[in-house]
This record gives C-alpha cells, sequence and structure tokens, in this order.
C-alpha cells in the first residue's frame, strides 16, 4: 500500500504504563478489547466485567502481563514522547486497510 511501517514486537519491547495509557485514550475501539480473553487469561481468573470501560485496569493488567496484549494492534503517531495517539486493534483484518490509509 506505500505505507512506511514499523513492526514492534511487543514481547520483546512491550510498552510501559505511560505508552498504554496514551494508547487507551487514543484507541478507537472499546479499552477492555485490548485484553486478550484466551487460555492465559482464563488461567489467571481474571473477569472480563473488571475491565469495561476501565482503562487503568486495563493499563494495569497489559503492564504486568505483556501476553494478554491484544494483537495486532495498529498505533499511529509517534510512539516516543508525549503527544497523541491513534489506535485500532487490528480484528477483523479489513479494519488494518482503511486505519493505515
Amino acid at each position: 500500500m506505500g505505507v512506511e511501517v514499523e513492526v514492534v514486537l511487543y514481547m520483546k519491547e512491550p510498552p510501559d504504563e505511560k505508552l498504554l495509557t496514551r494508547i487507551t485514550k487514543g484507541l478507537e475501539d472499546p479499552v477492555e478489547d485490548l485484553v486478550r480473553k484466551d487460555s492465559k487469561f482464563k488461567k489467571m481468573e481474571l473477569t472480563a466485567e473488571d475491565y469495561v470501560n476501565n482503562s487503568n485496569a486495563v493499563v494495569e493488567i497489559l503492564s504486568s502481563q505483556k501476553a494478554l496484549l491484544q494483537r495486532p494492534l495498529l498505533v499511529k503517531g509517534k510512539i516516543e514522547g508525549n503527544g497523541p495517539l491513534k489506535a485500532i486493534i487490528g480484528r477483523p483484518k479489513d479494519r488494518i486497510a482503511d486505519f493505515i490509509k
């Protein structure tokens, strides 16, 4: 599509609390969708309702459990710094093309 992107391997370079907070502020999706509700989520006995409309809870869990970050996560803006970001979860994948245009 002729768009330059930077791929961040979140398991090697996980976002810190500050970046996660900026992402939640610019997220077009419900904030609770950033947390994967997979087998690890169930094994930790987490409750999805605890995260609904609660960006602080989402940031807290993702700061300590990076594997629960939903992916792919697409972010526009400068990751370094304090400026605003725009973000979406790239599911379903048809959303990606519209977001990166």
